[in-house]
């Protein structure tokens, strides 16, 4: 998760369950759902590459088959859902789900169509971006583009990322990642236009002088 600080309202006696939290499972949540892998080379995939088993401190976990969640209409008071519906198949369903149990409260966070351009995990199957005008999710499958012709760069740069490059999206997260807390069900559409998956330009900001200034003495010094 890479923007906690967005997740501002939870409440004392909520009941916060949290789906698929990888290796780091939130301090407040109460429950946690994860999907069952066939397979543990599978699990790693889609943890990204993490081999660490979550700590989830005796607090309970529960398990299902990427349908319908097993939890009763409003068992939760807020559901965490932090980078996991670029990952599911049936995007609408996954978000009705949340709803569902959740009351239509909760926290998403996901990659931007920037980092999947950069980088293309496999594993991640719909390009997502949230309209906070319209209240509107919106997602795109990775299969129904022609993504994949640019499988030779994404490649160049997945192996950048792997040897420790990822400088760029650390330095700029809200043009690669993207965080929303609400607090009412959203509607959730499928487009096929590009243009509606981007991060504004406004969030593009000019290099700090002293990250410049940093960054031509490691150029200087060729590290």
């Amino acid at each position: 998760m890479f923007f906690p600080k967005k997740i501002k309202s939870i409440r004392p006696r909520d009941r916060v369950l949290e789906i698929g939290p990888g290796a780091a499972p939130h301090p407040r949540s109460n429950a946690f759902l994860e999907i069952v892998f066939d397979t543990d080379q599978l699990k790693i995939l889609q943890r990204g590459g993490l081999l660490k088993e979550p700590d989830f401190a005796r607090r309970p976990v529960y398990y299902y088959d990427g349908g319908k969640f097993p939890f009763d209409d409003k068992q939760f008071d807020y559901v965490i859902c932090s980078h996991v519906i670029e990952h599911v198949h049936d995007v609408t369903g996954f978000a009705n789900e949340i709803f569902r149990v959740g009351g239509g409260r909760g926290y998403l966070e996901y990659p931007l169509i920037t980092y999947e351009y950069l980088y293309d995990f496999g594993v991640h199957l719909n390009f997502v971006k949230f309209d906070f005008e319209l209240n509107v999710l919106r997602y795109l499958p990775k299969q129904e583009t022609s993504f994949s012709e640019f499988a030779a760069v994404t490649a160049i740069f997945n192996r950048m990322l792997v040897s420790g490059w990822g400088d760029l999206w650390a330095s700029n997260k809200e043009l690669f990642f993207e965080g929303v807390e609400f607090n009412r069900p959203f509607a959730v559409e499928k487009t096929g236009e590009l243009e509606k998956l981007l991060p504004p330009q406004s969030l593009i900001v000019p290099k700090r002088t002293v990250r410049k200034f940093l960054g031509w003495i490691m150029n200087k010094l060729g590290l």
